[in-house]
């Protein structure tokens, strides 16, 4: 029996609290090497979801599976965990912190200071080898934190949300990262609540709200279920070309914005033409993510995620 394609797989995943369910029948799958984002507001589940998965705490029913296994703490030497809580002693020089957590994850300590110094100089952070945790800023503490989680060459990565608190260089560079891992075969799982992530990096998304899976697949997938939207400018501001603009368009300072209708574009630029419309200007513009998610998940948890500007909460 050849091994699985995917590195992890949740099947109608249950867990209960005191009677309240954080996670409520979710299911979703990740290919082996890909960048998978678990996606939802603060409060969602996703915390208790990545736990489950790796089997930090049990589920109250359902199943998963880790990189081919029911019991995920047995492989936990290949798996490269980052939990939301940070956690790092604060008098331990960096280098020596990433070589305790690689003697954590099973390294011989020798290969582990070994392995930390590389890392610190090949992320540029070399420098820090030898200065205390608590004289480093929370950012250069997290990417400290960060670097740990690859030490040991794990096969599975989870970030769960790594980005909080890292300033918009050192986000750069965990992006880049990610990318690095997944380059070199390595499956990488993480949550976020930033859209913009999910989107830079992800090839799949699992979208989270009130403890439930409401979507899971590709991004693409998730975006393709929103039509194109036309941004159209006319010289002419009446005519025949208007019975070719479906009920729905709307005029936002001088511009005609509406779904590109099913015919496709070609009907309708003959139509702009044959009227005598006198285009301007035609665009189509492909709905993002954020445009997908609201979709998806409805407008409450994209406000919960402050994703829904304020023109947009009015309308």
């Amino acid at each position: 029996m050849g091994e699985s394609p995917f590195a992890a797989e949740a099947r109608d995943l249950v867990k209960e609290f005191d009677g309240k369910r954080a996670v409520d029948g979710v299911s979703f799958t990740v290919p082996q090497g890909s960048i998978s984002g678990v996606l939802g507001p603060n409060g969602a589940g996703k915390t208790t979801c990545l736990r489950v998965l790796l089997g930090i705490i049990d589920p109250s029913s359902g199943t998963r599976s880790v990189l081919g296994n029911q019991w995920p703490l047995q492989i936990a030497h290949q798996v490269g965990y980052l939990p939301e809580e940070r956690g790092l002693y604060p008098a331990m020089p960096a280098a020596e912190a990433l070589a305790f957590i690689g003697a954590l994850r099973g390294l011989p300590i020798r290969e582990s200071r070994r392995r930390a110094l590389e890392l610190l100089r090949s992320s540029g952070h070399e420098d820090w080898a030898k200065r205390p945790i608590r004289t480093l800023s929370k950012g250069m503490a997290q990417i400290v934190q960060l670097l740990g989680t690859i030490i040991h060459n794990p096969r599975l990565i989870v970030l769960d949300e790594p980005f909080a608190g890292l300033d918009a260089l050192n986000q750069q560079k965990l992006e880049q990262l990610i990318r690095d891992q997944a380059a070199a075969g390595v499956t990488v799982i993480f949550s976020t609540h930033v859209i913009a992530h999910a989107e830079r990096l992800c090839e799949r998304i699992v979208i989270i709200a009130e403890g439930k899976s409401v979507f899971e697949g590709e991004v693409d997938e998730a975006r393709g279920r929103l039509r194109p939207i036309v941004h159209l400018r006319t010289r002419a501001e009446d005519g025949p070309w208007r019975a070719a603009l479906p009920s729905s368009a709307s005029k936002v300072g001088g511009e005609w914005r509406f779904e590109l209708p099913a015919t496709g574009p070609e009907p309708l630029l003959k139509a702009l033409i044959d009227g005598g419309a006198g285009i301007e200007t035609l665009s189509i513009e492909r709905p993002g993510l954020h445009d997908a998610f609201i979709a998806i998940a409805g407008e409450a948890a994209a406000r919960e995620m402050g994703h829904v500007a304020p023109q947009e909460e009015a309308a």
